[in-house]
Protein backbone atom coordinates (compact mmCIF):
# COMPACT_ATOMS: atom_id res chain seq x y z
CA UNK A 1 0.00 0.00 0.00
CA UNK A 2 3.04 1.93 -0.13
CA UNK A 3 2.30 4.82 -3.34
CA UNK A 4 -1.48 5.00 -1.93
CA UNK A 5 -2.36 8.88 -1.28
CA UNK A 6 -3.30 9.62 2.41
CA UNK A 7 -5.44 13.17 1.35
CA UNK A 8 -7.40 13.70 4.89
CA UNK A 9 -5.38 14.43 7.26
CA UNK A 10 -5.51 18.19 7.83
CA UNK A 11 -2.61 20.53 6.84
CA UNK A 12 -1.14 17.54 5.19
CA UNK A 13 -1.16 17.93 0.98
CA UNK A 14 -1.78 14.44 -0.17
CA UNK A 15 1.37 12.06 0.87
CA UNK A 16 2.27 8.43 0.12
CA UNK A 17 1.72 5.79 2.72
CA UNK A 18 5.72 5.37 2.39
CA UNK A 19 6.25 8.93 3.01
CA UNK A 20 4.47 8.88 6.56
CA UNK A 21 6.46 8.44 9.76
CA UNK A 22 7.38 4.81 9.89
CA UNK A 23 5.89 4.25 13.19
CA UNK A 24 4.31 1.36 12.29
CA UNK A 25 6.96 -1.15 11.54
CA UNK A 26 10.53 -1.75 12.62
CA UNK A 27 12.20 0.68 14.90
CA UNK A 28 9.33 2.94 14.51
CA UNK A 29 6.76 0.86 16.35
CA UNK A 30 9.27 0.18 19.04
CA UNK A 31 8.40 3.99 20.12
CA UNK A 32 4.49 4.38 18.75
CA UNK A 33 2.86 4.07 22.27
CA UNK A 34 5.05 6.47 24.03
CA UNK A 35 5.00 8.76 21.18
CA UNK A 36 1.06 8.93 20.89
CA UNK A 37 0.82 8.73 25.49
CA UNK A 38 2.97 12.07 24.83
CA UNK A 39 0.51 13.42 21.97
CA UNK A 40 -2.43 12.83 24.07
CA UNK A 41 -0.89 14.55 27.17
CA UNK A 42 -1.47 17.82 25.75
CA UNK A 43 -5.03 18.54 26.03
CA UNK A 44 -4.59 17.18 29.87
CA UNK A 45 -1.39 18.57 31.51
CA UNK A 46 0.72 21.09 28.68
CA UNK A 47 0.13 24.70 28.96
CA UNK A 48 1.50 25.64 25.63
CA UNK A 49 2.52 23.97 22.87
CA UNK A 50 6.04 24.98 21.10
CA UNK A 51 6.50 24.06 17.57
CA UNK A 52 9.83 24.04 16.13
CA UNK A 53 9.30 25.34 12.58
CA UNK A 54 9.14 28.82 11.24
CA UNK A 55 5.72 29.27 10.18
CA UNK A 56 6.48 30.11 6.23
CA UNK A 57 7.93 26.64 6.14
CA UNK A 58 4.94 24.95 7.89
CA UNK A 59 1.94 27.14 7.81
CA UNK A 60 -0.45 24.36 6.72
CA UNK A 61 0.47 22.40 9.17
CA UNK A 62 0.76 24.68 11.86
CA UNK A 63 -2.91 26.95 10.52
CA UNK A 64 -4.34 23.26 11.24
CA UNK A 65 -2.95 22.76 14.38
CA UNK A 66 -3.86 26.42 15.44
CA UNK A 67 -7.50 26.04 14.88
CA UNK A 68 -7.90 22.23 15.85
CA UNK A 69 -6.28 23.33 19.53
CA UNK A 70 -7.91 26.57 19.96
CA UNK A 71 -8.13 28.13 22.60
CA UNK A 72 -4.83 26.71 23.37
CA UNK A 73 -2.08 28.49 22.66
CA UNK A 74 0.48 26.95 20.13
CA UNK A 75 3.50 29.40 19.15
CA UNK A 76 5.54 29.06 16.21
CA UNK A 77 9.27 29.91 17.17
CA UNK A 78 11.55 27.83 14.76
CA UNK A 79 14.13 27.03 13.50
CA UNK A 80 15.30 25.64 17.25
CA UNK A 81 18.83 25.63 16.30
CA UNK A 82 21.92 27.67 17.79
CA UNK A 83 21.73 30.49 15.22
CA UNK A 84 22.32 32.67 17.59
CA UNK A 85 25.65 31.23 18.31
CA UNK A 86 27.16 32.13 14.52
CA UNK A 87 27.31 36.11 15.45
CA UNK A 88 29.20 35.19 18.63
CA UNK A 89 32.91 36.35 19.01
CA UNK A 90 33.79 33.18 21.09
CA UNK A 91 32.04 31.09 18.22
CA UNK A 92 34.07 32.32 15.41
CA UNK A 93 37.09 31.96 17.31
CA UNK A 94 38.59 28.32 16.15
CA UNK A 95 40.06 26.47 19.07
CA UNK A 96 42.07 23.32 18.43
CA UNK A 97 39.30 21.12 18.19
CA UNK A 98 37.88 21.81 14.96
CA UNK A 99 40.33 24.04 13.57
CA UNK A 100 42.13 21.50 11.24
CA UNK A 101 38.14 20.74 9.16
CA UNK A 102 37.94 24.08 8.89
CA UNK A 103 41.19 24.55 7.60
CA UNK A 104 40.65 22.09 5.06
CA UNK A 105 36.94 23.84 4.22
CA UNK A 106 38.86 27.02 3.77
CA UNK A 107 40.78 25.85 1.15
CA UNK A 108 38.17 24.14 -1.05
CA UNK A 109 37.06 26.29 -4.07
CA UNK A 110 33.05 27.97 -3.19
CA UNK A 111 30.42 25.31 -3.30
CA UNK A 112 31.98 22.44 -4.15
CA UNK A 113 32.17 19.86 -1.12
CA UNK A 114 29.30 17.52 -0.12
CA UNK A 115 29.02 17.34 3.82
CA UNK A 116 27.42 14.25 4.90
CA UNK A 117 26.17 13.12 8.28
CA UNK A 118 23.68 10.27 8.74
CA UNK A 119 22.74 11.16 12.34
CA UNK A 120 23.45 11.11 15.96
CA UNK A 121 21.38 8.23 17.11
CA UNK A 122 20.73 5.56 14.51
CA UNK A 123 22.55 4.73 11.65
CA UNK A 124 21.94 2.44 7.81
CA UNK A 125 23.46 -0.81 7.92
CA UNK A 126 26.95 -1.54 7.76
CA UNK A 127 26.68 -3.02 4.22
CA UNK A 128 25.00 0.14 3.54
CA UNK A 129 27.48 2.58 4.89
CA UNK A 130 30.23 0.23 2.65
CA UNK A 131 27.95 1.39 -0.59
CA UNK A 132 27.92 4.95 0.63
CA UNK A 133 31.49 5.39 1.32
CA UNK A 134 32.76 3.66 -1.77
CA UNK A 135 30.07 5.38 -4.07
CA UNK A 136 31.56 9.29 -2.47
CA UNK A 137 35.29 7.63 -3.09
CA UNK A 138 34.50 6.76 -6.89
CA UNK A 139 32.25 9.82 -7.82
CA UNK A 140 35.58 11.93 -7.13
CA UNK A 141 33.49 14.42 -5.46
CA UNK A 142 35.15 16.54 -2.33
CA UNK A 143 33.30 15.76 0.73
CA UNK A 144 33.56 16.06 4.56
CA UNK A 145 32.15 13.37 6.24
CA UNK A 146 31.13 13.11 9.92
CA UNK A 147 31.28 9.45 10.77
CA UNK A 148 31.10 9.13 14.67
CA UNK A 149 32.26 5.94 16.13
CA UNK A 150 33.13 4.64 12.36
CA UNK A 151 35.36 7.20 11.33
CA UNK A 152 38.84 5.38 11.38
CA UNK A 153 36.83 2.66 9.07
CA UNK A 154 34.79 4.84 6.50
CA UNK A 155 38.08 6.75 6.37
CA UNK A 156 39.85 3.59 5.32
CA UNK A 157 36.73 2.82 2.65
CA UNK A 158 36.65 5.95 1.00
CA UNK A 159 40.95 6.19 0.75
CA UNK A 160 41.22 9.78 1.20
CA UNK A 161 42.60 11.72 -1.47
CA UNK A 162 38.91 14.16 -2.31
CA UNK A 163 37.60 14.14 0.96
CA UNK A 164 38.28 14.40 5.05
CA UNK A 165 36.27 12.08 7.77
CA UNK A 166 36.26 13.10 11.13
CA UNK A 167 34.16 12.07 14.35
CA UNK A 168 32.13 14.58 15.20
CA UNK A 169 32.10 18.25 13.94
CA UNK A 170 29.91 21.85 14.98
CA UNK A 171 27.35 21.25 12.40
CA UNK A 172 25.38 24.15 11.96
CA UNK A 173 28.95 26.12 11.80
CA UNK A 174 29.94 23.58 9.00
CA UNK A 175 27.09 23.57 6.73
CA UNK A 176 27.10 27.28 7.06
CA UNK A 177 30.55 27.52 5.23
CA UNK A 178 30.80 28.85 1.88
CA UNK A 179 32.71 25.72 0.39
CA UNK A 180 29.69 23.60 1.58
CA UNK A 181 27.49 22.82 -1.69
CA UNK A 182 25.13 19.77 -0.73
CA UNK A 183 24.26 17.86 2.65
CA UNK A 184 24.01 14.40 2.52
CA UNK A 185 21.28 13.83 5.65
CA UNK A 186 19.39 11.17 6.89
CA UNK A 187 16.55 14.08 7.52
CA UNK A 188 16.39 14.10 10.88
CA UNK A 189 14.59 17.60 12.11
CA UNK A 190 17.60 19.28 13.99
CA UNK A 191 19.56 18.42 10.12
CA UNK A 192 16.85 19.61 8.19
CA UNK A 193 16.10 22.71 9.88
CA UNK A 194 19.68 23.78 9.79
CA UNK A 195 20.35 22.45 6.20
CA UNK A 196 17.15 25.02 5.31
CA UNK A 197 18.99 28.19 7.97
CA UNK A 198 22.39 27.10 5.65
CA UNK A 199 20.87 27.37 2.29
CA UNK A 200 22.02 24.02 1.59
CA UNK A 201 19.95 21.04 -0.85
CA UNK A 202 20.02 18.03 0.35
CA UNK A 203 20.91 14.33 -0.33
CA UNK A 204 18.15 12.25 1.55
CA UNK A 205 19.01 8.94 3.01
CA UNK A 206 16.07 8.96 5.56
CA UNK A 207 15.88 6.00 8.41
CA UNK A 208 13.70 6.08 11.18
CA UNK A 209 10.39 7.86 12.28
CA UNK A 210 9.87 11.58 11.38
CA UNK A 211 12.97 11.44 8.79
CA UNK A 212 10.72 9.70 5.91
CA UNK A 213 8.26 12.80 6.01
CA UNK A 214 11.09 15.12 6.55
CA UNK A 215 12.83 13.80 3.47
CA UNK A 216 9.20 14.05 1.38
CA UNK A 217 9.00 17.51 2.50
CA UNK A 218 12.54 18.12 1.37
CA UNK A 219 11.60 17.05 -1.83
CA UNK A 220 8.99 17.74 -3.09
CA UNK A 221 7.24 20.63 -1.07
CA UNK A 222 10.43 22.76 -0.79
CA UNK A 223 12.20 21.30 -4.28
CA UNK A 224 15.64 21.90 -2.18
CA UNK A 225 16.82 17.83 -2.33
CA UNK A 226 17.31 14.36 -3.87
CA UNK A 227 16.20 11.14 -2.16
CA UNK A 228 18.53 8.57 -2.68
CA UNK A 229 17.40 5.76 -0.51
CA UNK A 230 14.48 3.55 -2.07
CA UNK A 231 11.81 1.19 -0.71
CA UNK A 232 10.86 1.33 2.56
CA UNK A 233 10.09 -0.93 5.83
CA UNK A 234 10.99 -4.99 4.74
CA UNK A 235 11.28 -3.77 1.04
CA UNK A 236 14.37 -1.72 1.70
CA UNK A 237 16.71 -1.54 -1.45
CA UNK A 238 20.59 -1.65 -0.91
CA UNK A 239 21.30 0.98 -3.50
CA UNK A 240 25.05 0.15 -4.40
CA UNK A 241 28.49 2.43 -5.09
CA UNK A 242 27.88 2.93 -9.20
CA UNK A 243 24.04 4.40 -8.78
CA UNK A 244 26.02 6.40 -5.51
CA UNK A 245 28.24 7.99 -7.19
CA UNK A 246 26.50 8.37 -10.15
CA UNK A 247 23.76 10.72 -8.26
CA UNK A 248 26.68 12.81 -5.89
CA UNK A 249 28.12 13.40 -8.91
CA UNK A 250 25.44 14.93 -10.53
CA UNK A 251 24.07 16.72 -7.79
CA UNK A 252 27.33 18.42 -7.24
CA UNK A 253 27.57 19.59 -10.90
CA UNK A 254 25.95 22.67 -10.57
CA UNK A 255 27.60 23.89 -14.02
CA UNK A 256 25.94 21.02 -15.86
CA UNK A 257 22.72 20.21 -14.07
CA UNK A 258 19.93 22.94 -14.45
CA UNK A 259 17.88 20.92 -11.63
CA UNK A 260 20.65 21.47 -9.31
CA UNK A 261 21.41 25.19 -10.18
CA UNK A 262 17.43 25.10 -9.24
CA UNK A 263 17.37 23.29 -6.07
CA UNK A 264 20.47 25.96 -4.56
CA UNK A 265 18.81 28.85 -5.56
CA UNK A 266 15.67 26.87 -3.69
CA UNK A 267 17.50 26.98 -0.88
CA UNK A 268 19.08 29.96 -0.74
CA UNK A 269 15.63 31.48 -0.80
CA UNK A 270 14.25 29.09 2.43
CA UNK A 271 17.62 30.15 3.92
CA UNK A 272 16.32 33.87 3.58
CA UNK A 273 12.77 32.70 4.79
CA UNK A 274 14.36 31.24 8.12
CA UNK A 275 16.67 33.92 8.62
CA UNK A 276 13.46 36.69 8.47
CA UNK A 277 11.81 34.69 10.37
CA UNK A 278 14.32 34.34 13.67
CA UNK A 279 15.07 38.48 12.75
CA UNK A 280 14.14 41.24 14.61
CA UNK A 281 10.21 41.34 14.37
CA UNK A 282 9.49 38.12 12.40
CA UNK A 283 7.27 35.72 12.88
CA UNK A 284 9.57 33.51 15.03
CA UNK A 285 10.92 36.27 17.08
CA UNK A 286 7.51 37.67 17.16
CA UNK A 287 6.66 34.33 18.89
CA UNK A 288 8.91 33.88 21.02
CA UNK A 289 8.45 37.51 22.58
CA UNK A 290 4.27 36.91 22.90
CA UNK A 291 5.23 32.95 24.70
CA UNK A 292 7.06 35.02 27.20
CA UNK A 293 4.66 37.64 27.61
CA UNK A 294 2.21 35.06 28.25
CA UNK A 295 4.47 33.33 31.21
CA UNK A 296 4.78 36.36 33.00
CA UNK A 297 1.24 36.95 33.03
CA UNK A 298 0.13 33.54 33.94
CA UNK A 299 2.91 33.80 36.61
CA UNK A 300 1.75 37.25 37.76
CA UNK A 301 -1.94 36.17 38.40
CA UNK A 302 -3.59 35.97 41.51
Amino acid sequence: MGNELVDYIPGLPPTRIADLPTCLYGKGNQILNKALESISTTETKAQYLLLASPYQLEQQVIDALTTKLSPFPVYHIGPNIPYYKLDSPNYSSRNTSHADHLEWLDKQPRGSVLYASQGSLFSTSKAQMEEIASGLRDSRVRYFWVGREEHSRLRENCGGGNGMVVPWCDQLRVLCHPSIGGFWSHCGWNSTSEAAFAGVPMLNFPIYWDQVTNSKMVVEDWKMGWKVKRGFGDEEVLVGRQEIAGIVKRFMDVEKEEEVRDMRRRACELRDTCRRAVGKGGSSDAHIEAFLNDLYQNANKP
